[in-house]
């Protein structure tokens, strides 16, 4: 199985990589189908069905939207954010859209999407079917989708919790366990981001456009970053949470400089944990407009779409001899630890819970930053080992079904984990108790002993204690 680094940092909008940007490739998907079977140029009507956590938080999530967006032919990485609110007032102000821009049909919403929130599919809670019909109401074509999480889609021949598509690219330097890609390592004097620089090329990218499209991710995050602190306002969805990313800016006096990075002032020196507000502020920027249906980089998932971005503003902005290489290298061993829980857990809060997207991607970035501040390997294993340990068993309890409370909170706060794990591997030798290949197993399995209302379905913790408080 080969999975690139671009799966797993990809360009979308928010509010959620499961919930929203899903859902509209599967939407979109179903349209090519349709086209593809000479089956387009018949419909007259399509429906979209959705189960278990996608029709239970689903509406706080944007699905519906996103699946409209899809329909249209409308990716997450090209859609127009500021278009979308005309996109979907056309629709429903009609009851018609274009099927990927093209035959127009009949589509109502409060009709043709269907939250079947007492029902699940068996592939995935994530489980979603489309269906199209002709002018006297024949079905014409039926297909069942899953979001696996990060924004991957399924279809339905995928069986067992959180398969992806087989990808039988023949990798250079294959791995499936921390244990082996240490042990590449070891054997070729590879650094982890060497390997995958390699494995990168063995899906047709050179070098120099590997670098290249790594850095448009990054020129992205920090765009994210500064739009986020330049927005006022509350975000949507009712629960009138304001957005505080602009207010602590203000409170830190920052500035951008020419290429449009957030930069502190010389931090005070009665105050050393100073940093840990910037590091705050970067994730709180990002996580805000992430909620507010914004441009943001999926990192592995959109609800912990702020954890790396906040530590790679920390890298460039508190260690010294940070550039564009140490980004570089960062993104890459950051991606290789995702693939590792894509591959041997799940990156899905509908399925593992919070520990599965915010404890993956605190993983991620502390592996990430030890790399970029030179570690060995055995020093980056380590520091992504400590940051998963110390996120096992955290729930998804989103509040009304929106990533807003306690997600974005949660990642500010998991990034700050994500840099303490660093610091304490990178003050030994690499060599540690658990391994991160056991700390994976442990959060795979404490995920499936997890109950159902505490994975991303708005049935428990927070979810509940505060709405009946």
């Amino acid at each position: 199985m080969a999975i690139s680094v671009f799966d797993l940092f990809s360009i979308g909008i928010g509010p959620s990589s499961s919930h929203t940007v899903g859902p509209m490739r599967a939407a979109r998907t179903f349209v090519s189908r349709l086209a593809q079977e000479g089956l387009q140029q018949r419909t007259a009507r399509v429906r979209a069905q959705l189960y278990g956590s996608l029709a239970l938080t689903g509406k706080g999530h944007g699905s519906d939207t996103a699946i409209i967006l899809g329909l249209l032919g409308e990716t997450p990485e090209g859609v127009d954010v500021d278009a979308v609110p005309d996109l979907l007032a056309a629709v429903r102000d009609t009851g018609r859209l274009r099927l990927g821009g093209g035959r127009e049909v009949a589509f109502d919403p409060a009709e043709d999407i269907e939250f079947r929130r007492k029902e699940q599919l068996p592939g995935h809670p994530n489980g979603m079917r489309f269906l199209a019909h002709d002018a006297d109401g024949e079905e014409l074509l039926a297909a069942a989708y899953y979001s696996v999480g990060g924004g991957f889609v399924v279809n339905e021949q995928a069986t067992g919790s959180d398969r992806i598509k087989e990808d039988d690219t023949p990798l250079p330097h294959p791995f499936g366990t921390a244990a082996e890609l240490l042990a590449l390592c070891r054997d070729t004097g590879m650094s982890i981001s060497d390997i995958m620089l390699a494995n990168e090329q063995a899906f047709g990218r050179s070098a120099s456009e590997v670098r290249g499209q790594l850095l448009e991710i990054w020129r992205t995050m920090r765009e994210c970053v500064r739009h986020g602190v330049n927005s006022e306002g509350t975000l949507p969805g009712g629960l009138n949470v304001p957005r505080r990313a602009p207010g602590l800016y203000r409170q830190l006096g920052g500035q951008c400089d020419s290429e449009g990075l957030i930069k502190p002032d010389p931090p005070e020196l009665d105050d050393p944990m100073r940093g840990s507000d910037w590091i705050t502020l970067y994730a709180l920027a990002v996580n805000e407009e992430n909620a507010a249906g914004g441009r943001v980089v999926t990192a592995p998932t959109n609800g912990a779409a702020g954890i790396i971005p906040a530590v790679l503003h920390y890298y460039m902005h508190f260690t010294r001899d940070a550039g564009e290489e140490g980004v570089v290298r960062f993104l890459l061993t950051a991606g290789a630890i995702g693939i590792l829980f894509k591959q041997n857990a799940s990156i899905s809060g509908a399925e593992v819970g919070c520990q599965g997207e915010v404890g993956s991607a605190s993983s991620m970035a502390a592996g990430g930053l030890a790399e970029a501040l030179g570690a060995s390997s055995e020093q980056v294993e380590n520091a992504a080992e400590i940051a998963m340990e110390h996120n096992l068993g955290l729930t998804c309890d989103p509040i009304g079904g929106l990533v807003q409370v306690p997600c974005i909170e949660r990642n500010a706060l998991a990034s700050v984990k994500a840099i303490s794990g660093t610091r304490i591997a990178m003050r030994g030798d690499g060599s540690h108790f658990v391994s991160l290949d056991k700390a994976i197993r442990t959060m795979r399995n404490t995920g499936a002993d997890m109950m159902d209302k505490y994975k991303e379905t708005s049935r428990g913790g927070l979810a509940v204690n505060v709405i009946e408080c």
